[in-house]
C-alpha cells in the first residue's frame, strides 16, 4: 500500500509504500513532491500512476499548481527516474489529476479548470502512445469509468443535475456517446460506479442521499432503501463481484456500513460506530426559507425535542457555501455537548454548494457571490424570526471558504450576531491568488487582475470592510502556522484590523495553532485543545451554563475532509 506523511499536517506531503503482510516500509520507494497526490495501481501491484508536484523553492508558491505532473513509479525503482506520463500544464489555475482503470486497459487523465469544467484524455496502456481527447474545452464537469473497454461517462454538460453516457473508446467523437442515464429533474447526481455488473449512483434529494441501481444498459432496477434521511456512499465494490458496501450517517445516527447485494439488492447491518451518546431526546427538522431574492434555501436545524421557541437558545449556524460541496446530515459526536446544553445547531444549504446541481453551485460563484452572504444572513433572520434565538445569543462559524462566508456576514451585518468563530480563512479577497493555491481559485471568485472582477471582489472582501467606529460581534480568529493552502495572513491582518476599530471594547482574539495545517493539527491533543477553546469561547460568550460532564466537540465532516485531495481552501472549511 501507499501511503503519505504530511508533516506538521500541511499538504506539502512524501509517499511511502509500505508492505502490509510485513509492515515494513520500503527505503526505496519514498518519493518526496507528493501534495494532493492520489497514487493509483496498476492490475499486477507492482507500479502505480501519481500526481507528482516540484518543490523547487525557485517556483512560487502561487505558481506551483501549474507544475504538476503525472508520472509512473515501479516498485524498487529509483525514484528520481519515474517516467513522465503527463506534462504539467504551467498553468497555475489549472490542477492536474489521473489514473488507471482496475482492469489494466485504459490511463486517464484530468485537466481541471475550477470546480465547473475540466478536459479528459486517455490512452490503451501498452498500445497508445499519444493521448487521445476524449473532451475538451468544454464548460461542464466529466468523469470517467472503464470497464470491459467501454467508458460510463458522467457529466453535468446540457443537465445540471447530470447525466450518464456510454462512450466506445474507439468511436470517442461527442456525437457518437449514447445517454444512458437521463438528468434526474429533482435529484443532484454525484457519482456513478460500476459495481456488480451494474451500476450504482448516489444523488441528493432535498439534501439527502439517494442510492440508485441501473444495469449497464441503464435500465433501472432499484432503490436503496436507506434508513432515513442522511448521508450515504455510493456502493463501493469490484466491477465483477456482486458483493458490495455502503455507509449511512445522519445527525441522529453514528456511521454505518451496510452489505449488499447487487443483483437482489437485500442489505444488512455490517458494522457500526459505538457512541455513548443517547440520541433519544434530540431532533432534525428541515425547513426552508426565503433568501434576499425570494429563493428558497433548505436548512436543517438540531436540537432538543422540548426546546422552546422562545429567543433563549443559544444557537450555532454553521455554513460553507461554495466550490460544490455539499453539507448534508451526517453525524457528529462533539455536537452533542453543544446539545446537552441546550444549543441549538443549524445548517443551511447554501448557494454554491452542490446540494441542488450545477445550478445551484454557479448561483454562488464569481459574480454571484453575494448570494452565498445573502442566504447565509437570511439563514440568521430566520432562526430570530421564527424565536429560535436572539442576535446576542446567535453564534456563526465556518472554515475556509467558510471562513470568508462568516467574514462577509459579520462586515456586512454585525448586529445580527452575538459571536463569531472564523477558521484558516480568506478574507482579502483582492490579493488571495498571491498566496497559497489561491490561483487554482480564480474560476471560482474571479480574477482581481480583471477591472471587472476586482469591482466584484473588492465589494464583499471581509478585510476591506471593516469600518472605523463599528460595534462587532466577539471574534474568534483560528488559524495555523503551516497553513500552505490559505495562508495565515488572511487571518492575520484581519483580526489586527479589527482591533484596531474596536479598540477592545469586544474581544477579537487570533489563535495560531503551532505546527498545524489547513486541516488541523495532526495530533489528537492538538484536536481536543482547539475544540475545547472554541466551545469554552462559545460557552463564555453567549453566557451559557454547560453540562459539568460535556466534552468538547471534534471537527466537523467538514473539517476532517481538509486532509484529502481537494484544492478548494475548504479543509473544514
Amino acid at each position: 500500500m501507499v501511503f503519505a506523511e504530511k508533516p506538521n499536517a500541511a499538504d506539502e506531503a512524501t509517499l511511502y509504500v509500505l508492505d502490509v503482510d510485513s509492515g515494513q516500509r520500503s527505503k526505496v520507494d519514498v518519493i518526496a513532491g507528493a501534495k494532493y497526490a492520489s497514487p493509483s495501481w496498476a492490475p499486477d501491484s507492482k507500479a502505480f500512476y501519481y500526481e507528482w508536484l516540484p518543490s523547487d523553492e525557485k517556483i512560487p508558491v502561487s505558481e506551483r499548481p501549474g507544475y504538476c505532473e503525472l508520472k509512473l513509479h515501479v516498485l524498487g525503482a529509483d525514484p528520481a527516474k519515474d517516467e513522465q506520463v503527463h506534462p504539467a500544464t504551467k498553468d497555475p489555475k489549472t490542477f492536474l489529476g489521473g489514473g488507471i482503470s482496475r482492469d489494466g486497459h485504459w490511463l486517464f487523465t484530468y485537466v481541471m479548470r475550477g470546480w465547473n469544467e475540466n478536459d479528459v484524455f486517455f490512452k490503451r496502456v501498452g498500445k497508445d502512445k499519444e493521448w487521445r481527447t476524449l473532451v475538451l474545452g468544454k464548460d461542464a464537469k466529466y468523469s470517467v469509468d472503464a470497464w470491459k473497454d467501454v467508458f460510463y461517462v458522467t457529466t453535468d454538460e446540457g443537465a445540471p443535475n447530470k447525466r450518464v453516457f456510454k462512450v466506445d473508446p474507439g468511436k470517442a467523437d461527442r456525437k457518437n456517446w449514447k445517454e444512458l442515464i437521463a438528468e434526474d429533474k429533482e435529484a443532484a447526481l454525484e457519482s456513478v460506479t460500476v459495481v456488480g455488473g451494474s451500476l450504482a449512483t448516489v444523488g441528493l434529494k432535498k439534501a439527502a442521499s439517494v442510492i440508485e441501481v441501473y444495469d449497464l444498459t441503464g435500465k433501472s432496477l432499484r432503490r436503496i432503501e436507506l434508513p432515513g434521511q442522511g448521508t450515504a456512499s455510493n456502493l463501493i465494490g469490484l466491477e465483477d463481484d456482486d458483493e458490495a458496501y455502503y455507509a449511512y450517517s445522519s445527525f441522529l445516527v453514528p456511521q454505518q456500513i451496510f452489505k449488499t447485494s447487487v443483483k437482489t439488492g437485500k442489505s444488512t447491518l455490517w458494522a457500526k460506530v459505538e457512541v455513548p451518546v443517547d440520541v433519544s431526546p434530540y431532533q432534525v427538522q428541515q425547513v426552508f426559507y426565503p433568501s434576499r431574492d425570494g429563493t428558497q434555501v433548505s436548512m436543517f436545524i438540531v436540537s432538543k425535542k422540548d426546546v422552546k421557541a422562545d429567543a433563549s437558545n443559544p444557537t450555532l449556524l454553521y455554513g460553507y457555501g461554495g466550490f460544490d460541496i455539499s453539507l448534508t446530515s451526517a453525524f457528529n459526536a462533539g455536537l452533542f455537548p453543544w446539545l446537552e446544553a441546550g444549543g441549538v445547531y443549524a445548517v443551511p444549504n447554501l448557494r454554491g454548494g452542490g446540494e441542488y446541481g450545477k445550478a445551484w453551485h454557479d448561483a454562488g460563484k464569481l459574480a454571484n457571490k453575494q448570494n452565498v452572504f445573502d442566504d447565509f444572513i437570511a439563514a440568521a433572520e430566520y432562526l430570530v424570526r421564527e424565536r429560535w434565538t436572539r442576535p446576542s445569543k446567535l453564534a456563526i462559524r465556518g472554515g475556509s471558504n467558510g471562513g470568508l462566508l462568516v467574514g462577509a456576514a459579520m462586515t456586512q451585518r454585525p448586529e445580527l450576531f452575538g459571536a463569531v468563530i472564523c477558521q484558516v480563512p480568506l478574507l482579502d479577497m483582492v490579493r488571495y491568488p498571491l498566496f497559497g493555491s489561491g490561483k487554482t481559485w480564480v474560476p471560482e471568485y474571479g480574477d482581481p487582475e480583471k477591472a471587472e472582477d476586482f469591482a466584484v471582489l473588492e465589494a464583499y472582501s471581509p478585510y476591506h470592510h471593516v469600518r472605523d467606529g463599528a460595534a462587532y460581534p466577539a471574534l474568534l480568529m483560528m488559524s495555523a502556522d503551516h497553513d500552505d493552502r490559505v495562508d495565515p495572513m488572511h487571518a492575520r491582518k484581519f483580526v489586527a484590523r479589527v482591533q484596531q476599530v474596536t479598540k477592545g471594547k469586544s474581544p477579537a482574539w487570533l489563535r495560531i495553532e503551532m505546527h498545524s495545517g489547513h486541516g488541523g493539527g495532526d495530533q489528537v491533543k492538538k484536536t481536543v485543545e482547539a475544540s475545547a477553546d472554541w466551545v469554552a469561547f462559545l460557552l463564555r460568550t453567549l453566557d451559557v451554563k454547560a453540562p459539568v460532564a460535556a466534552a468538547a466537540p471534534q471537527p466537523t465532516a467538514e473539517q476532517d475532509a481538509g486532509a484529502a485531495k481537494t484544492m478548494s481552501p475548504d479543509g473544514g472549511q
